[in-house]
């Protein structure tokens, strides 16, 4: 009597195990399971899992899963194969928006590693975005590091003056400009590692005018899928709309968005792995009300002493 739920992005994964009260027994974190970076992502996903086996079901949100059928169809075989047929493996943005909405209807903007926006409304489930990092993925951490990579490149080439930016990146890195083109290809993982340096844009945005300008043009692509989600799954006005996604750590950047939305958002209910929980339980036929969603929320927010 047990159900397992799983998220994971570009740079980590988190998986809980609970009970039918709501309750976690089992939290876990990992290595992100990007299937794009090389053949590492199976193996750490049967890592994660095999200690949790047997499950009476379970739900993993993966990215790239229903884009890519080869990848997709290796997920959903490793899943089944450590845990048994009762696990079904969705879009990582999936559960991040049952978390998030908890299934109703709405728009959930996400902006981790990579981005997109989900809605749910009259015209069905739609998604906007979520392109990858080749020509998508726009107002993402990764897009963010690249925007911040380019214009540091842009300044030692002499084509644009942001001399303060490019020091404040380059201290924050830990290089000088010459070693640029070296600590970028030289990564075992460059796009987790150019994701990173979002958090370093999003502090010089505090006191720098062109990284400020990076988070605002990200926010303007974040609003744009938004509404463009919104629109296609035919919302009313005044619809409900979520957040998910580290890059919403960013007051800056969670308030540009807001004001793009027109509206305040709705608090995530929970986190994307408990998004997983909550459709793993559904899964197996359990009964999850309020009192299971306070539970489970209660159980996530301590789950690193569990």
């Amino acid at each position: 009597m047990r159900v397992l739920g799983l998220d994971s992005g570009g740079t980590k994964t988190l998986l809980a195990v609970a009970l039918p009260t709501g309750q976690v027994t089992e939290f876990r974190q990992g290595p992100g399971l990007d299937p794009t970076a090389g053949k590492d992502w199976e193996q750490d996903l049967i890592t994660l899992l095999q200690p949790c086996a047997p499950m009476q079901a379970a739900v993993l949100g993966l990215a790239y899963f229903s884009e890519i059928p080869a990848i997709s169809a290796r997920q959903t075989a490793i899943a089944q194969a450590v845990l048994g047929l009762g696990a079904e493996v969705v879009n990582d943005v999936a559960v991040a928006y049952e978390g998030a909405l908890g299934g109703a209807d709405g728009v959930l903007v996400l902006s981790g590693t990579g981005s997109m926006a989900w809605a749910r409304g009259p015209a069905g489930v739609v998604r906007c975005g979520g392109w990858g990092d080749v020509f998508g993925d726009e107002g993402s951490a990764y897009w963010i590091g690249r925007a911040a990579l380019a214009l540091v490149s842009r300044h030692l080439d002499g084509r644009q003056d942001a001399e303060a930016f490019a020091v404040g990146m380059l201290d924050a890195i830990g290089i000088i400009g010459a070693e640029l083109i070296a600590w970028t290809y030289g990564q075992t993982q460059p796009r987790a590692a150019v994701a990173a340096l979002a958090r370093d844009v999003v502090a010089l945005a505090e006191q720098n005018q062109d990284a400020a300008e990076i988070v605002r043009q990200a926010a303007a692509h974040l609003v744009e899928m938004g509404r463009s989600a919104a629109r296609r799954a035919d919302l009313p006005r005044g619809h409900r709309w979520s957040f998910a996604g580290g890059v919403f750590a960013s007051d800056a950047l969670r308030g540009a968005v807001t004001t793009g939305m027109g509206s305040p958002p709705t608090p995530p209910r929970l986190p994307p792995v408990g998004g997983a929980v909550i459709a793993a339980a559904r899964r197996a036929g359990w009964v999850v009300d309020e009192t299971f969603i306070a539970t489970l929320a209660g159980s996530l927010a301590d789950g690193s002493q569990v």
